[in-house]
């Protein structure tokens, strides 16, 4: 084995970023992405330098591995922009603040108004069926009103 590892080629490298490669599709998240990257470096490397001795492969596999991921770790925490739609994927949100009339009353504090094409259940002081109310807050599926 420590001959194998002595004589390694850069087939050796590109085989092992390769495989890499292949079980990063597989699902591992990201984290094999950039050591397959690293190897397939150190296997174009070994390509144009045969003779590079292998401790020095390994340590310039080492090194690119974490280059390559802290590198990407960097980009992905500067890409993090605000989004343009903050309420895209907070069904309830769009309706903070319009004015809507109660479906059915509100008795006990609960009652249901008609949003859109949906039905909500919605909590507030007792009205009756028709009043209008402005939606001041969500609590889950639940919409939090006021009579105007």
């Amino acid at each position: 084995m420590l001959d194998y590892i002595q004589h390694l080629t850069y087939w050796d490298w590109l085989a092992l970023g390769t495989l890499l490669l292949i079980l990063e599709v597989f699902g591992a998240g990201g984290y094999l992405l950039w050591i397959g990257v690293a190897a397939a470096c150190v296997g174009a490397i070994t390509f144009v330098m045969p003779d590079l001795h292998w401790a020095i492969q390994s340590v310039l596999f080492g090194v690119l591995s974490i280059l390559t991921a802290v590198f990407w770790w960097r980009r992905q925490r500067s890409s993090a922009k605000p989004s343009e739609q903050p309420g895209l994927n907070q069904r309830g949100q769009e309706f903070i603040g319009r004015q809507f009339a109660l479906h059915e009353a509100i008795h006990d504090g609960r009652g249901k108004i008609r949003a859109g094409d949906s039905v909500w259940l919605v909590s507030g002081p007792d009205l009756p069926a028709g009043s209008q109310v402005r939606v001041v807050g969500q609590d889950g599926v639940l919409l939090k009103v006021e009579p105007i």
